[in-house]
């Protein structure tokens, strides 16, 4: 761009923006310098040329400047006009000055002669202004008491307590201190905070026991009594998930308004079903993530009972607040009290008033219990008639059959052995109604209880916390020489409200309802009292001699209400009546009689479980310099309860009830009402009536044991001390069975006891588990044990067990004593479990198990003893009837048309005895009882021609008609070996058949099966004498020879 460009050129003339352009800019420079343009003339071959381009370039420049003067001509005439207007302005006011000063001279030497006199006139005028502003002031005052009634009717507090104490302020004021017509606002004013006083500390009550507007829980106990009772949920609001004595510590350096947790957003509810999982879908999670985004939006909102309040530094703090509406709540109305300086006076009313509310709520939980239950139970009962009625028109069915089928199969009602060895009623068995009726309640009363001591937490921690940091029982903004709260010492500040004293009392109610349904009299149920009273007493004494702070008062077993030191406020107020709408009802009982099927000691079992939550639930509440107050709660009490009664009453109960139920008549007498046995006790196993009742007794303790984890150890002791009584006494009555018998004498053999073992047939026995035995060694141990019972000398009846009905004690004994074991191998499986589920209970596991199943293992092997006796005495009653074919001559003279006597007496006694133990033992027990007949039965018969003198054909016969019975007698045995019992006699009458055969076709016979039977076996078929049989001399010798190759 050209230094040209700018020119004012007219668009006709644009020839001249040519013309500059070619024009050297070295003519328009600053500082031009003519000499270069001379010498450049003068040294140029053509100069005249030289000269005219400068000419022409001249004519350019002036034509231009002729366009630019015609062009700003106007403007420059327009400004040297302005000009010469400004110069005149100027001179004008140069004059006018000059005239002011004049005046201005003037006008002091005037002033001057009345200085006095306007000195006087401003000053009156400051009078007024004051005057008019105190009367503003005075007519805003007089407006003041109708103002605060009117935010008080709309539970506005803090709102009215900020206008009270301005106001206040305004009055002490000078100026307005002798002020006449303000004596009746100040009156009013003192009306006003005492009623302003009484409605927050009503407001508060309410919300302290979850009965206000804002409250976490509104129950329908407080409705009337003809109402429905319901449950509604005001704020839905749970426990939170941190201590509150954690959140509380995080706010020592926040203002000092001492909000808690107002910025920090730890004070968060949580779910009632913390730490359960749930696999939603997206929009479900997306759902939940906007609901949570919104509640959080909301909680930063100004609370409406804030929104006529004047923004400061506390509202502030709330707004920005992450803690449940009632929380922030609660927050206000401490404030509140502490603005107005009552706070002692507060303290001492609500620990007044803290005991009969208790007292009240407990009892009006309890009518809702029952009100409920009752209304359960009229809509069961129409549904019964419902029921009954459709019944009715069912055809055939007679009440007969009905109670057919309610009534056992074994004719044995377990209620009624139950009420017969049970110290306890159905009625308060573990898991009965009465127990479930009493965790019901007192876990809805302790649930009640927490969610009002977490009230009774957070404002006793603001308490604590505002006493730490400034006077809490002056007013705000008043001067301190106003003296509202006379008593200065420390520990009034609160009117001797503070965490441990609610927590005490609480307790201490829960222990009175507890000993109520405990039907525990106070000097029972507070046996150890006295003995932690002085140890309270001396720890108080310690602390007080070294002057520290008491960090928690340990709690004692009080039936009375706890004393408080209230201020000389608080006391003024309680006589002006404010505590009187609380009953005395500290004293009276809580009806819990109405709710509960039954009362007494056993519901202990039932308890202890929901004050072990509850102890929990507390001190996750709690800061640690109150944790003795737990220590020492109800937890101890319980637990001192059940150590120091329930335990000693249940041992001596239930031994009582031991006692009773094995030294009976008919603890050991063996009753069945079928001819078959049946697995099942519910379908009518016919287990001892003794060992049945110890069973269900063990099962009750255990079920206690599992109530109550922490003395599992305790009562499993006692289940072993009442199990080896027991064994004492089924031993007894096996030895009674057994004693100076030879079946009982061969058992206890180490031999015959190790052959036992090995035979196959004692597989089905309780005590062989796992125990795998060759073929071979099964058949040689039951070939030994027939050789040994057969060697033994003459069997006499007196060695034998005679008495049928012992016999089938010992069937019954067995089978009731493996039923014991596997019950007692249940229970100490389940043992374990139930300790494991307690805190402090390790140290109680490592022997109930073990224990148990020793004791398992000994009435198994008592039951397997009393089978082995049965199986060994039909075995020994074979041999006995059978030891009658030896020293014989079975000469018969005509064809045998019915067995020896003998085998008649045995086949009789195998079905009479299999008859009385059918319904005792098992099928595959039976097998094994009688499965032992026909094996000793074939050797003994065969065994016995070594001792016959002579035999005929017809007495051959006669040998295999008597097989032929006791084959028939044990085919009529259910589950017996059928194929071993033939194959057995088949053997026998085979034998004796080879004596009809000729000595030639006898001696083809043994060449061809001479592993048949042994070599004596064949030699006694030789030497034994029969009649029209030839025999060489060298028969033996022959029969040597051929089993010799």
């Amino acid at each position: 761009m050209g230094i040209f460009d700018g020119l004012p050129v007219p668009s006709d003339k644009t020839y001249l923006r040519d013309e500059l352009a070619r024009i050297d800019e070295s003519w328009a420079v600053a500082r031009f310098d003519s000499l270069p343009h001379v010498v450049h003339i003068l040294t140029s071959k053509d100069r005249e040329t030289d000269v005219l381009l400068l000419k022409e370039q001249s004519d350019v420049v002036e034509e231009v400047v002729d366009e630019v003067v015609h062009a700003y001509h106007g403007g420059f005439n327009k400004a040297i006009q302005n000009y010469s207007q400004i110069l005149r302005l100027f001179s004008e006011s140069t004059e006018k000055l000059g005239d002011l000063k004049h005046d201005l001279a003037e006008a002091k030497r005037s002033l001057g002669t009345r200085n006095k006199q306007l000195h006087q006139l401003w000053y009156r005028s400051v009078t007024l202004r004051h005057i008019i502003a105190l009367l503003d002031q005075i007519e805003g005052i007089s407006k003041v008491p109708s103002r605060i009634e009117k935010l008080i009717a709309d539970k506005q507090f803090y709102a009215a307590i900020q206008v009270y104490l301005q106001s206040s302020l305004m009055l002490e004021r000078e100026g307005l201190q002798t002020v006449g017509a303000l004596q009746d606002v100040r009156s009013e004013l003192a009306k006003l905070r005492g009623a302003l006083f009484y409605k927050i500390l009503d407001d508060l009550d309410a919300h302290l026991y979850n009965r206000g507007e804002y409250s976490s829980v509104a129950s329908s106990i407080y409705e009337r009594d003809d109402d429905v009772p319901t449950t509604t949920a005001v704020a839905a609001s749970r426990m939170s998930s941190q201590p509150l004595s954690r959140r509380t510590r995080a706010l020592k350096g926040d203002s000092q308004f001492g909000v808690r947790g107002l910025t920090n957003g730890s004070h968060r509810t949580s779910s009632i079903e913390e730490g359960s999982s749930f696999d939603g879908h997206d929009e479900e999670d997306s759902v939940e993530h906007d609901e949570a985004t919104d509640s959080k939006l909301f909680s930063h909102q100004l609370p409406p009972w804030l929104s006529d309040s004047t923004p400061d530094e506390f509202i502030e703090a709330v707004r920005k607040s992450d803690d449940p509406l009632h929380v922030k709540y609660l927050q206000t109305l401490v404030q509140c009290l502490c603005m107005l300086g009552k706070v002692a006076a507060a303290g001492a009313i609500i620990c007044q008033k803290l005991r009969p509310t208790i007292h009240e709520i407990i009892i009006s939980k309890i009518k809702a219990h029952m009100e409920t239950r009752n209304l359960s139970k009229s809509v069961c009962s129409q549904g019964d008639r419902m029921v009954a009625a459709g019944l009715h028109l069912v055809k055939g069915q007679s009440e007969a059959s009905i109670l057919s089928k309610e009534k056992p199969q074994n004719g044995i009602s377990h209620s009624g052995t139950h009420l017969a060895v049970s110290p306890v009623s159905p009625l308060m068995v573990p898991g009965g109604k009465a127990q479930a009726a009493a965790k019901d309640l007192l876990d809805s009363i302790l649930d009640t209880i927490v969610k009002i001591f977490e009230n009774h937490v957070v404002v006793g921690e603001l308490l604590e916390l505002k006493a730490s940091q400034h006077d809490i029982n002056t007013p705000k903004s008043l001067p301190t020489s106003v003296n509202w709260n006379t008593d200065s010492e420390a520990s009034q500040v609160t009117g001797g409200y503070t965490i441990s004293y609610p927590l005490t009392v609480l307790q201490s109610e829960c222990q009175q309802l507890i000993c109520e349904i405990l039907r525990a009299t106070p000097e029972a149920a507070s046996a150890d009292a006295a003995a932690q009273t002085a140890k309270v007493a001396k720890k108080s004494s310690k602390k007080d001699k070294r002057n520290a702070p008491e960090d928690g008062t340990t709690f004692t077993f009080r039936f009375t209400d706890a004393t408080v030191s209230i201020s000389n406020q608080g006391a003024d107020l309680i006589r002006q009546g404010w505590g009187k709408k609380a009953p005395n009802s500290a004293h009276e009982g809580y009806g819990s009689a109405a709710v509960l099927p039954e009362q007494g000691i056993y519901l202990a079992a039932s308890i202890y479980r929901p004050v072990l939550q509850f102890t929990d639930k507390i001190t996750s509440m709690l800061p640690k310099k109150h944790s003795q107050l737990v220590i020492d709660g109800l937890l101890t009490f319980t637990e001192n309860f059940v150590k120091d009664h329930l335990l000693p009453t249940m041992f001596v109960d239930y031994r009582k009830g031991v006692q009773q139920a094995i030294s009976s008549a008919a603890a050991f007498r063996p009753r069945a009402h079928s001819t078959t046995y049946t697995p099942t006790v519910e379908k009518g196993r016919p287990v001892l009536q003794g060992l049945l009742a110890i069973d269900l007794l063990a099962k009750e303790v255990l079920g206690w044991a599992q109530a109550m984890p922490k003395f599992a150890a305790d009562l499993v002791k006692y289940v072993q001390t009442f199990l080896e009584r027991t064994f004492e006494r089924c031993r007894t009555s096996y030895m009674e069975a057994v004693l100076e018998k030879l079946s009982y004498r061969l058992i206890g053999r180490h031999d015959i006891e190790k052959l036992m073992r090995l035979d196959p047939a004692s597989a089905c026995l309780p005590d062989i588990l796992g125990h795998s035995v060759s073929h071979s060694e099964a058949v040689g141990s039951d070939l030994e044990l027939r050789e040994l019972f057969l060697s033994l000398p003459s069997i006499k009846q007196d060695n034998l067990i005679r008495d049928d009905n012992k016999l089938i004690l010992l069937a019954s004994l067995s089978d009731s004593l493996e039923y014991v074991a596997d019950s007692i191998e249940r229970l100490g499986q389940a043992v374990p479990r139930a300790a494991s589920q307690s805190e402090d209970n390790s140290r109680n596991q490592a022997t109930s198990p073990r224990n148990l199943a020793s004791f398992a293992d000994e009435y198994r092997k008592l039951a397997t003893d009393c089978l082995k006796v049965l199986r060994v005495e039909m075995q020994l009653e074979t041999v006995f009837h059978l030891q009658e074919m030896k020293n014989r001559e079975y000469l018969e003279d005509d064809d045998a048309e019915e067995p020896d006597d003998f085998v008649i007496s045995l086949t009789s006694q195998i079905t009479r005895r299999d008859e009385g133990m059918a319904p005792f033992i098992s099928g595959e027990k039976r097998n094994y009882v009688f499965g032992g007949i026909c094996g000793i039965a074939a050797n003994a018969s065969i065994k016995a021609l070594a001792d016959m003198r002579s035999i005929n054909l017809f007495g051959v016969q006669q040998i295999c008609r008597n097989t032929i019975a006791l084959e028939q007698a044990m085919a009529a045995i259910p589950y017996i070996d059928g194929e071993s019992v033939q194959q057995n006699l088949d053997r026998v009458r085979t034998y004796f058949e080879l004596l009809n055969m000729p000595f030639e076709t006898l001696i083809a016979f043994i060449a061809e099966h001479d592993q048949m039977f042994t070599p004596t076996e064949y030699s006694n078929l030789l030497k034994v004498n029969v009649p029209g049989r030839d025999t060489p001399s060298d028969a033996q010798h022959r029969l040597s020879e051929i089993l010799s190759h």
